[in-house]
């Protein structure tokens, strides 16, 4: 049935600006990082994009590093790579769902993330995934986290007003009382 099933992938953007990707890897399974790491690369400099590469033990730590990234680095995008092969206990979903969660928190607190951490039943499932020249899960992985960066930019100039649309300054809040001046019913005081 999979066979059947038809894919959509986009072309890559253009960016006017440098773009600055690290990606972050778990090498648990050599042999299938580097695919990863190949098919990464390879994508981001399609995209005229600059590549820096960090290693960190497993799955469950590139959440974590990625987040130290976010607040001490200067990147635009990450690129979450590793490969997590089910095995004879429940650790196998304990390492995928907790490694997604943390990359989807991340990514809605503002951060670019392509994951391409590969959940499969096999080494065989992950060698096809991995492969640059398969179905190449680190350079899809690196094109998702490059189309973010592109939406950011994009929008990060139309920023709006919350609520009413007061020309409060925005990490204010004020629950009652006077602002600087102005009443908890929003007039100009003396």
């Amino acid at each position: 049935m999979a066979a059947l099933t038809e894919h959509t992938i986009l072309p890559l953007p253009a960016f006017d600006a440098p773009v600055r990707l690290l990606i972050v890897v778990a090498p648990y399974y050599r042999a299938i990082a580097d695919g990863l790491i190949a098919g990464a690369r390879a994508t981001a400099e399609a995209a005229g994009a600059a590549v820096d590469l960090v290693e960190v033990p497993g799955a469950l730590e590139i959440p974590t590093a990625i987040g130290m990234a976010g607040r001490l680095a200067n990147y635009d995008a990450y690129v979450a790579l590793g490969c997590v092969i089910r095995g004879e206990t429940t650790h196998y979903e304990t390492v995928c769902n907790d490694s997604s969660r943390g990359l989807t928190l991340l990514g809605l607190q503002g951060l670019c993330i392509g994951n391409g951490i590969l959940t499969v039943e096999n080494m065989d499932q992950a060698e096809v995934r991995a492969d640059p020249n398969g179905q190449d899960k680190g350079g899809g992985a690196a094109a998702a986290a490059l189309h973010l960066v592109a939406l950011h930019r994009r929008w990060a100039g139309a920023r709006r007003p919350v609520g009413f649309g007061r020309d409060e300054p925005r990490d204010v809040i004020r629950l009652a009382g006077e602002l600087d001046g102005i009443s908890s019913c929003g007039d100009r005081t003396a």
